[in-house]
């Protein structure tokens, strides 16, 4: 019976061009290596860091809600659809290794161009954002070297990564590295310069107290500040309720 069916299905017609569905990758997240090459899957997976950077943003502006963060995120997008015109100005294809797979232009590439306006945006933040950390500590001095080192050496990778890989060639990777530093730049500046003096007007309008929207820019350390509060509170919270327990 088995024989007879699988019979049956070898001799069934096939599908008429027209009835046949073409399927399409979704390259924001696939990501091919050549099998069995380790540096190839260390690299792909690395590839995906833009996403985990576009999470991390989510995650901090439901919970943070700081209007400085905000801007930042909103210049990431504004970064992609520069990219998305750019793309489609040049009209670049890909590498011939890609080509016949990936139908989306190739210059620049939206990878190394993301990385290298979120590394370019960190460098500014870290240099002039950061004025607490003036007292130039050899703790403060670690730190610093850490972001910078970190940041530096993520966008590095992603963009090797993409030629490794063959999805785009040296020129578009360093097209793209080129665009993402001169919008970082411009981006930070014009948050630096333009938006920040707007942050206090903004967290005032009563959209902004709906949604708790904040500017915590002139606080120097947002983190220990929020540490000192919290504990403050528990702690006041915790002497309240041991005096309503002896009434």
């Amino acid at each position: 019976m088995a024989a007879t069916e699988d019979e049956s299905y070898m001799q069934s017609p096939k599908l008429n061009s027209e009835d046949r569905v073409d399927w399409v990758p979704l390259t924001l997240t696939l990501v091919e290596y050549p099998q069995g090459d380790w540096m190839g899957k260390m690299l792909a997976v690395a590839s995906l860091l833009p996403l985990g950077i576009i999470s991390g943003f989510v995650a901090l502006i439901l919970f943070r809600r700081d209007l400085h963060t905000i801007s930042f995120f909103f210049g990431t997008t504004v970064n992609e659809l520069l990219n998305l015109i750019l793309k489609h100005t040049f009209c670049e294809a890909r590498p011939m290794q890609r080509s016949g797979v990936y139908t989306e232009y190739g210059l620049p590439s939206s990878h190394s161009q993301f990385m290298w306006f979120f590394a370019t945006y960190v460098l500014y933040f870290v240099f002039i954002r950061l004025h607490h950390m003036n007292n130039n500590t050899l703790l403060e001095n670690v730190w610093k070297t850490a972001i910078i080192t970190c940041t530096v050496s993520m966008a590095m990778i992603v963009t090797i990564s993409r030629v490794y890989l063959q999805y785009h060639t040296w020129k578009q990777v360093l097209s793209g590295a080129l665009v993402g530093f001169l919008f970082g730049s411009l981006w930070f500046a014009l948050t630096y310069l333009i938006f920040t003096p707007m942050f206090p007007l903004i967290a005032s309008w009563k959209v902004s107290e709906f949604l708790l929207l904040r500017d915590t820019t002139l606080i120097p350390n947002v983190l220990w500040f929020e540490y000192t509060n919290c504990r403050q509170e528990a702690r006041a919270r915790s002497r309240k309720l041991v005096s309503m327990k002896s009434q």
